[in-house]
């Protein structure tokens, strides 16, 4: 894909051409700041002004000619408002067809102002994100912030659209009572639920959607899924491409399949130290148990990603028989009264895990306007699994025998995950279509945009990405935005994707390095608290299997309502770095209280601890990912190693780690479990904070 400059260049109106951001004449001039600042010409301080006073200008540039052409669009809908009067009066057909197309004229004159808005708003974001990495200084935040609330504001009238709404709501409206309504005086206004079946309109309605993407929650939710989302310019091929490949009930299979998979990993956690003991292994055992299925999915992840190059639908397919067999194998274990039969089908569960087939559909092949959505769906399937995985083993406690088969809490998971497999591969073969392979041109690496659109981030001055080193930023930005030259184009090798995990690894920054640990931490925390949740609360409490899946179902149930907090409140007031420093912090405090030391160990202290801890890691996982999205680079969102797979290695390796460490503190005794898995997080846990604030010190 070309550079932002030749694109903004190629794209642009030729009658509007002298109203757009000029984007090439503000990166040289940041090129210019450079070269002074090292040769002492210049103080850091004039330049911020001379900068903000060229973006002023721009920026008043373009929302000036924002209101001119707002103006001509409404006068032209005045005057057709007035032939339309008129043939109230006397009814016309041919002209009432006329007046349609005349509204529709100026509809598609709308799409070409939207387009215009949405170009410059990505040339302003885009150089403000280049001035902050070249000179390692947080401008962004302290130019829109104030200028995006002041009352003279023209930045609001680039990001906001003012008045645009206003524009389509009259051609809708307009167009609407020129329809044939059968007899009906109802207007969109008694029927807003009604669709107005209008192309025009409906193009408006994408490209206005586009342009907001949408609301801070489902944006939020959509980082947490850390599905790469596409460049932020797309063709109108490109758009059509998406749509001809998008299938719902597909996408659905999809969810259903990720949330099935989270189930299945959850369902196991009550009962998994009952189940050991059962065949003779000590209840520690279950740290392997569970863990068996996280060892298998280190290495599915990669066979997956690398199947979903080629298809979607076979991935899945042979993902569904795998954990049939393997949930069938857990299930059998206690007749055959084999722990390695137990571990075995743990191990095929891993091996179907096709969470890099789900999210590389809904990267591939979900239309961009509503990408975030399916995003936020992935990881509320993703929540919700979690939940109900432990409610569920609550209320399986059946005890019975069936044609010699035992029937009972610890062997129910697996044959009731082994129904729901087989359930899901009928509906998948029914349902499931193959969406098509792009074409070698359309296959070729995309500039990226490794996360949602910016635009409400900027005009809030509310997000910013852990910077890049300054020696990256002369070669390509993290949004893939380089410095472009009509007499020579950027070598083809700087955007091909990553082709092996050695590559992808020399991709990362340091910054990125470091939210990468952040996630390894959340995620060794998090196995540790849920998976000897059963042993530690038997050994302090005498729980019930009941019990501990109550605790693990509710603490699970918070995913979602933290989300929805933190996305729609929190990070309107707070920068995602403070939040997610502030979190590293919270899952320390939580780490630091789940430790028994003098005093007799209760259940408000456990209970107390642990949410602290579970929810702090879930608010950090999101903030994480949220700003691994946007500093990871532009070569890792696409092809078999991205930046997706990455994330998924680090947090499965983490929770084989914490799993592992379970069972062999469980050589050591039960009484001495919970301390001694603890110390490692509370480690792992410091040495993150260290980091982010090194990260934070050597690059602000």
């Amino acid at each position: 894909m070309v550079a932002f400059g030749k694109k903004l260049k190629d794209r642009q109106i030729q009658e509007w051409q002298g109203y757009y951001i000029n984007y090439k004449l503000m990166k040289k001039k940041v090129k210019q700041y450079a070269r002074q600042i090292e040769v002492a010409a210049l103080d850091r301080r004039h330049v911020l002004k001379d900068f903000s006073r060229m973006l002023d200008e721009q920026i008043e540039k373009i929302v000036l000619f924002l209101l001119e052409q707002q103006g001509l669009l409404a006068s032209r809908i005045a005057a057709l408002g007035e032939h339309q009067e008129a043939l109230q009066e006397e009814p016309d057909i041919s002209k009432i067809c006329q007046l349609r197309e005349a509204y529709r004229d100026v509809g598609r004159d709308l799409l070409k102002l939207l387009f215009f808005i949405e170009i410059n708003a990505i040339g302003l974001r885009k150089i403000l994100k280049k001035f902050d990495k070249r000179f390692g200084y947080k401008f962004t935040n302290y130019y829109v912030k104030t200028r995006a609330n002041h009352p003279y504001s023209q930045l609001q009238q680039v990001f906001k659209h003012v008045g645009l709404g206003a524009v389509v709501g009259a051609i809708s409206r307009n167009l609407s009572d020129l329809q044939d309504r059968q007899g009906s005086y109802l207007s969109i206004y008694d029927e807003p639920t009604l669709p107005l079946q209008d192309s025009v309109i409906d193009s408006i309605k994408v490209a206005a959607d586009r342009l907001n993407h949408s609301t801070n929650f489902l944006e939020y939710l959509g980082q947490h899924a850390l599905i790469m989302q596409q460049e932020e310019l797309p063709t109108p091929s490109e758009e059509q491409i998406d749509d001809d490949r998008y299938h719902f009930m597909s996408l659905l299979l999809n969810l259903a399949n990720t949330f099935l998979y989270m189930v299945n990993t959850y369902i196991i956690v009550p009962t998994a130290d009952d189940y050991s003991m059962s065949l003779g292994a000590a209840p520690t055992v279950c740290g392997i148990v569970i863990g068996a299925m996280a060892v298998a999915q280190v290495f599915s992840s990669v066979y997956f990603s690398a199947w979903s190059n080629k298809s979607y639908f076979r991935p899945l397919v042979f993902s569904s028989i795998v954990l049939f067999v393997g949930n069938a194998m857990y299930a059998l274990a206690f007749d055959f009264n084999s722990i390695a039969i137990l571990l075995l089908g743990r191990v095929f569960c891993g091996l179907g895990s096709a969470r890099a087939v789900n999210r590389r559909y809904i990267s591939d092949c979900v239309p961009l306007k509503i990408r975030m959505q399916a995003s936020a769906g992935f990881v509320s399937a993703s929540a919700l699994g979690m939940a109900c995985g432990p409610a569920l083993a609550g209320l399986l406690q059946i005890n019975t025998k069936i044609y010699n088969i035992t029937i009972n809490q610890n062997t129910l998971p697996g044959w009731v995950m082994s129904v729901a497999w087989l359930f899901y591969l009928v509906w998948l073969w029914i349902s499931f279509r193959e969406p098509a392979l792009p074409s070698e041109e359309n296959d070729m690496p995309q500039e990226a945009n490794p996360g949602p659109t910016e635009n409400e981030e900027l005009e809030k001055g509310l997000v910013q990405p852990l910077l890049l080193s300054s020696a990256d930023n002369q070669q390509e930005d993290d949004d893939g935005d380089q410095e472009y030259d009509a007499s020579e184009e950027a070598p083809e090798d700087s955007r091909r994707p990553a082709n092996s995990m050695r590559s992808a690894y020399r991709l990362l920054t340091p910054s990125v390095k470091v939210q990468l640990l952040i996630y390894f931490m959340l995620k060794y925390a998090m196995e540790i608290l849920l998976s000897e949740s059963s042993v530690v609360t038997t050994y302090y409490f005498s729980w019930s299997t009941s019990k501990v899946a109550i605790f693990l179902a509710c603490i699970g149930l918070t995913v979602l309502p933290v989300n929805i907090i933190v996305g729609s409140y929190v990070s309107n007031m707070f920068e995602d770095r403070q939040i997610l420093l502030a979190s590293e912090i919270m899952v320390c405090v939580g780490i630091l209280l789940s430790f028994h030391v003098f005093v007799a160990y209760s259940v408000p202290q456990y209970v107390l601890s642990g949410l602290i801890m579970f929810v702090s890691a879930e608010v950090l996982e999101g903030v994480n990912l949220s700003l691994l999205s946007r500093v990871m680079s532009s070569r890792l969102a696409r092809g078999t190693y991205n930046g997706g797979l990455l994330s998924t290695e680090a947090g499965t390796i983490a929770r084989v780690i914490a799993d592992g460490t379970i069972t062999l503190a469980g050589y050591l005794g039960e009484s001495s479990l919970l301390n001694l898995t603890l110390i490692p997080s509370l480690v792992i846990c410091v040495s993150s904070i260290i980091a982010t604030c090194y990260t934070y010190n050597s690059l602000y």
